[in-house]
């Protein structure tokens, strides 16, 4: 049995036919090729696979893509408005807060989730919203530093 779904995939429209069991992230790595969105721990623990999705962040492992119909979704490789970088992808270069850099696009997106939310304001608030997304490689100040860098500047 397969189901047709339709969704915006940055700013692209696109119309599939799935299985129902297909989640988002296996959708947009496998058939979309958008590969910037990361598979780490398909659990929903690590947060690697945090993309938005009508401007909120959401672990795309958890979510089933026909759950999805009609939704905007935006991964790393919709941020950035042609060769200029988002201002949360240059934060992260300007700061080096990329770590090993395989969870950074799931970081960034969450980051940006974190901004349309509204509701961060201090360093504190920052790592508390930011905790869904892990990471061990111990430079999560660099990151911190890099979202309150953008957050800043939209004020």
């Amino acid at each position: 049995m397969t189901v047709p779904v339709s969704l915006k995939i940055n700013g692209r429209p696109v119309q599939r036919t799935i299985e129902p069991w297909v989640t988002l992230l296996d959708l947009l790595r496998e058939q979309e090729g958008l590969t910037g969105t990361k598979k780490g721990c398909d659990h929903g623990q690590c947060g690697a696979c945090t993309v938005l999705i009508d401007g909120k962040r959401i672990n795309s492992c958890l979510t089933l893509a026909v759950t999805r119909e009609g939704a905007e979704i935006v991964t790393i490789e919709g941020l950035a408005q042609g060769d200029t970088l988002h201002p949360l992808q240059q934060a992260f270069i300007n700061h080096d807060a990329f770590q090993c850099g395989y969870c950074t696009p799931g970081q960034i997106c969450s980051a940006q989730g974190l901004i349309n939310e509204g509701r961060a304001v201090t360093r504190d608030d920052v790592r508390e919203l930011m905790s869904g997304n892990l990471c061990r490689c111990g430079a999560y100040t660099n990151i911190a530093d890099a979202i309150l860098d953008v957050l800043e500047d939209a004020r």
